[in-house]
């Protein structure tokens, strides 16, 4: 388990999310209130598929997302527009609401068939509520064998 959770805020934007998992080497974060409750989980997947539903309502000519990075002037307008609204999309508006959570003494085993049977990557740890960290197929994985020289 991971204690120092890299986590979000609902009213966060795509923009700040997408940033802080590539700076942070993460594909997907917990979304919690001010007292650090979940409300829901962000991952790639769901910035992904925004910026495909958003290339589709587009069509064929209004050019072609992630052509260029999406902070930078493009003389497309309709393009331009397209990245703007999912950068400034909030993390509220596309997250999971329904998420598997897991406490500090669950049985490691069944966290990791749950996680494979409904094929998620994390799962939040919660005590009383609360965030206390994360689960992820790479913390299981790293945790099969003591030595790793």
């Amino acid at each position: 388990m991971t204690t120092q959770v890299v986590t979000l805020k609902p009213g966060d934007t795509v923009k700040r999310a997408t940033i802080k998992f590539a700076v942070d080497n993460i594909s997907g974060a917990p979304v919690v209130d001010n007292r650090n409750h979940l409300v829901g989980i962000l991952s790639e997947d769901d910035i992904l598929n925004l910026i495909v539903r958003r290339q589709e309502k587009m069509g064929a000519g209004g050019g072609k997302m992630l052509s260029y990075p999406m902070d930078s002037e493009i003389d497309n307008v309709a393009l331009q527009d397209a990245a703007d609204e999912v950068s400034n999309t909030k993390v509220e508006d596309i997250m999971t609401r329904s998420v598997l959570t897991t406490t500090p003494d669950a049985v490691i085993v069944d966290v990791l068939k749950a996680m494979l049977e409904r094929k998620i990557n994390r799962v939040p740890v919660l005590e009383k509520g609360v965030l206390v960290g994360i689960i992820s197929r790479g913390d299981i994985v790293f945790h099969i064998y003591k030595r790793k020289v």
